[in-house]
């Protein structure tokens, strides 16, 4: 109907500058009263012209109302001429005054109902909205930190947590690309790409400028968007009272400009969230960072956390959030602690609002189904659930294509990484130590007693192309049976020519390796008294960053084997390089949940670290 309207007044302004051949003077038409009737061609030229004239009238006003984005439920193309061009403001244009041009459109009732709902519920409580509007997207001012996205606020720590992740992915191994980038976010954010073609990360992550870290943000934000948009559609959530400020040529907002204009606000209902609310709709990933570029001031502020929630649940659209859970009646922010949920941080890990953490789906019987985790993912997710045996973690969380999780705890989320993408793979050793395995297992008849036939050992043997000296094969085979543990021992004492695997190094096939762990929230940290001049120091309240020292074992070697191993090679270090002398000299392994949720993804895990213990609450 608007349509044809157009229509109708773009044909009546051009029938009002046509140019009507001229026709023969009459004499007019005498009303009652004596004046002159309009003849009947005056009369339908007067009409043209009062067409044209509302034509016109119709025309300029069009140009100055709010540019619309789509409906958030089926986002249609984004139109760069739309929004990236910027209304003069106050000029005078053919005698008109053009209008501030409005960027996005507001929500309707029914959708900042059902959104509002879906995220708090029908009954929150005033303490849990003040935490989540009141938490910005913000770098740590702490040196040591500042690479990281600072928590005062609990609750919001889920949709840090999981931006973070994707940050530390970009400043650790894209740093090159990053540092290479023209000043211009259409030009310096590329293709993303789509294998590991760097293995070794910088470490010089927590030290790069202010400038890498807000292009890590930008892109790391825009990433998570579009994967919930299913890599087509990307949805902006920005506040309307900051509009008019940061619309393309007009970015230089500082804090407390941002503090005033939010002076007062506060999101009580839903109604609130609709009067503050304006949303665009965007199918083309440069338009969106140069989007989010412009609009960062407004994700920095205390409203920070919540906007990009939203902008990532309307991104994935509302009726296919609620479509992706178990139980779509319970709000995705919990009561009574106000903690984001398992959906949210699966949403911004995989694109889809599960609730579950293993992979694909799980078929109950009956046309009924639980969703997980449907894909690999960029980062993965470990918990302390897990450890407790409340729940298990797929392989598409656990074996992420980064070697980064988010780490969960009963109440709180922090972020898990390494700088070396190999400490994901199996080594020659694991390899091996499984095919032997495997063969054993194939020939015990014992019901899992761990003892073989001297049959079913000599297949072993042939299976394994294990070459033991007959003499050692005649002690094995003296009881008339082959116990694994004895087996597995002999196989370490020869060398690897003969198939055994006997390591001059010392390693055994252990893994050494660090990780790294990161805690948002904002702390005291009596290390950071300790630097500032000792205990006569109050305590720093700062984010936390903790260097991890893992040793992993190999799966199938008996843990005192190791332990005779090391205290050997501690006493006779001599000849070893660096390496192998730190590995031979192993300190007693220390504990804390964090170490629980590393030995979900390496089993039988010992770590050490310097300082305080990481903590995951």
């Amino acid at each position: 109907m608007e349509d044809q309207e157009e229509d109708d007044l773009q044909m009546a302004l051009r029938m009002s500058i046509q140019h009507s051949p001229p026709v023969p003077k009459r004499s007019r038409r005498r009303d009652a009263d004596g004046s002159s009737a309009p003849s009947p061609e005056e009369s339908r030229r007067m009409q043209r012209e009062l067409m044209a004239a509302a034509a016109e009238k119709r025309m300029l006003a069009s140009r100055s109302i709010t540019v619309t984005t789509p409906s958030v439920s089926t986002p249609a193309p984004y139109h760069a001429e739309a929004s990236s061009t910027p209304a003069p403001k106050d000029n005078i244009i053919k005698g008109f005054v053009k209008t501030k041009k409005e960027v996005g459109r507001e929500l309707s009732t029914d959708e900042a109902y059902r959104l509002f709902l879906m995220v708090f519920g029908d009954d929150v409580s005033e303490d849990i909205l003040t935490q989540w509007t009141n938490q910005g997207i913000r770098f740590s001012l702490d040196q040591e930190t500042s690479m990281g996205l600072v928590q005062h606020e609990g609750g919001p720590c889920g949709v840090l947590a999981a931006l973070q992740a994707f940050i530390l992915k970009y400043l650790i191994f894209f740093l090159d690309e990053l540092n290479n980038a023209a000043p211009e976010v259409t030009q310096f954010f590329g293709p993303r790409r789509s294998s590991r073609n760097q293995i070794q990360g910088s470490d010089e992550f927590f030290n790069v400028s202010e400038g890498f870290k807000l292009r890590a943000l930008i892109r790391s934000m825009g990433e998570i968007l579009f994967s919930c948009g299913s890599g087509n559609t990307a949805v902006i959530a920005t506040l309307n009272v900051l509009n008019h400020d940061i619309d393309g040529e007009n970015n230089n907002m500082d804090d407390d400009t941002i503090a005033k204009a939010l002076e007062g606000l506060s999101i009580k209902s839903a109604s609130d969230l609709q009067k503050i609310l304006r949303v665009e709709t965007f199918n083309v990933q440069a338009i969106v960072y140069q989007r989010l570029q412009e609009t960062l001031p407004i994700f920095q502020s205390r409203m920070g956390a919540m906007l990009f929630l939203i902008s990532a649940l309307l991104s994935r659209g509302l009726d296919a959030v609620q479509s992706d859970r178990d139980d779509p009646s319970l709000p995705l922010v919990t009561a009574p602690f106000g903690h984001a949920s398992q959906e949210i941080v699966n949403l911004l890990l995989c694109g889809e609002a599960v609730a579950n953490v293993f992979d694909g789906r799980m078929d109950l019987g009956g046309g009924m189904f639980l969703k997980g985790i449907p894909s690999n993912v960029e980062v993965g997710f470990l918990t302390l659930l897990e450890s407790l045996n409340f729940c298990k973690v797929g392989q598409h969380l656990k074996c992420p294509k980064w070697p980064i999780w988010v780490i969960g705890s009963e109440s709180h989320y922090t972020v898990l990484f390494a700088l070396d993408t190999t400490v994901q793979e199996e080594n020659e050793f694991e390899e091996r130590e499984s095919q032997i395995r495997r063969a054993f297992d194939a020939q015990d008849q014992s019901g899992g007693g761990g003892f073989i036939s001297v049959e079913g050992f000599n297949q072993v043997l042939r299976y394994a192309n294990i070459r033991l000296p007959p003499e050692r094969v005649d002690s094995l085979c003296s009881s008339g049976f082959i116990v694994w543990s004895e087996f597995w021992q002999a196989t370490l004492d020869l060398d690897r020519s003969f198939g055994g695997l006997k390591d001059s190094t010392g390693l055994m096939g252990k893994k050494v390796f660090d990780l790294y762990h990161f805690n948002g929230m904002a702390k005291s940290d009596l290390n950071g008294r300790a630097a500032l001049g000792g205990n006569s120091c109050p305590p720093v309240q700062r984010p936390r960053l903790t260097k991890l020292r893992v040793a992993v074992p190999p799966r199938w070697t008996p843990e005192e084997f190791l332990a005779d191993t090391a205290s050997t090679l501690s006493s006779t270090g001599a000849g070893q390089d660096a390496k192998d002398a730190e590995v031979a000299k192993p300190e007693p392994p220390q504990h804390a949940p964090v170490v629980d949720c590393i030995r979900t993804r390496w089993p039988r895990a010992v770590c050490n670290w310097v300082g305080n213990p990481p903590s995951i609450v």
